[in-house]
């Protein structure tokens, strides 16, 4: 009992310790609030016309920003369906063979019928041993939060959450809001800042929220602005902060272009097709998490060409699968539909063939 009782000690103490940023950025942005609306506003701006355009623009700012960063923080990971765990046959069959080709030759069994694609570095099926399924593609075990989380991209220790399918578009419109609240601040601050130097404003308490209100609303700029750079050109990529470390691994082997569709596409798959939802933080994303549509015709000047060559992707009988059981909504199927999926009717005397182009080649086993 002793040692059980430890880890949940130890677990509640780690759960305390993981809110901890998400207070450090809630003080921040309460303190911002009372020095911008009541130091800066109310208290140093005398004109009643531009102290109201203020107000109006900076709420609507912070309204949005503070949406968006609950629904980051509180949006639970979408976790692989039941389709994808192992049955307790299959369980029982895998634990009783030894560790090898054996156990790869059950797994392939179980993903054949699945939309699983991508593989480990060494060719084997992606399969999780924590949770005990064969991994969707995209999908990547945290050991934070000790599950597997359908298309991840990282966990954030800001958001006290993982960041993948669920609230990916939360975590840019977070990004978004967050950069422009932070502009909008620093430019409306800049006048009252420059004041503040040239002695130009009473000698207040509001000198000193003015001064380090600018300095952090600019500090905090020039972070996110690097951040959400970044970001908006790995959802024009199709690419999660995984691939970006270390691309996907299809059967013809790596490719880190394997699920870009095009910016438009790849647009649409985060933010959905309906235009009036893109700037909200509602769930509109495509797709269900679980599988997603591939090309794996190199598009990219960065990206070499295969040495098999660049194979167009072909229809095969998982497309007319329904995955899941549950119907999706027209604009999340439209874009898994509209562009055909690599599958498993390759036939032998092709794998036969890419195998013999790279005889030599090894590649790491994936973590």
């Amino acid at each position: 009992m002793a040692p059980s009782g430890s880890r949940s000690i130890k677990k509640g103490c780690q759960r305390v310790l993981y809110w901890i940023p998400v207070l450090f950025i809630a003080l921040i942005v309460a303190w911002s609030y009372y020095a911008y609306v009541l130091q800066l506003c109310i208290e140093s701006i005398k004109d009643t016309g531009e102290k109201v355009i203020y107000l109006l623009v900076y709420h609507v700012i912070f309204i949005m920003f503070v949406w968006a960063y609950w629904q980051t923080i509180f949006t639970r990971p979408m976790n692989p369906l039941k389709e994808f765990h192992l049955s307790y046959s299959d369980k029982e069959l895998l634990e009783r063979e030894d560790r090898g080709e054996s156990q790869q030759e059950i797994l392939r069994r179980i993903a054949k019928d699945l939309p699983i694609y991508t593989r480990t570095n060494s060719g084997a099926i992606r399969f999780c041993d924590r949770c005990q399924l064969l991994k969707p593609d995209r999908c990547h075990h945290c050991s934070v939060c000790d599950k597997c989380i359908l298309k991840m991209d990282h966990h954030c220790p800001w958001v006290n959450n993982c960041v993948g399918f669920s609230n990916y578009k939360f975590f840019m419109l977070f990004l978004l809001y967050s950069l422009l609240y932070c502009l909008f601040i620093t430019a409306t601050d800049l006048q009252y800042f420059i004041k503040f130097w040239l002695n130009g404003l009473p000698d207040t308490q509001a000198k000193f929220h003015i001064l380090f209100l600018f300095f952090s609303a600019s500090m905090f700029s020039v972070s996110l602005a690097s951040l959400f750079i970044y970001h908006c050109w790995l959802v024009c990529k199709n690419r999660s902060t995984l691939e970006a470390v270390r691309a996907p691994v299809f059967r013809h082997g790596t490719d880190k272009n394997g699920f870009s569709l095009g910016f438009s596409k790849n647009f649409r798959q985060v933010f959905g097709d309906e235009a009036k939802y893109w700037p909200v933080p509602v769930f509109s994303s495509s797709g269900d998490g679980c599988s997603f549509p591939t090309c794996l015709v190199n598009l990219d000047p960065e990206q070499p060409s295969s040495p098999t060559g660049s194979n167009p992707a072909t229809k095969g009988a998982a497309e007319g699968r329904q995955f899941p059981s549950k119907p999706l909504r027209e604009s999340q199927s439209r874009l898994l539909t509209s562009t055909p999926s690599w599958t498993e009717s390759d036939t032998a005397a092709d794998k036969d063939r890419k195998g013999a182009s790279n005889p030599g080649m090894t590649i790491e086993n994936e973590a």
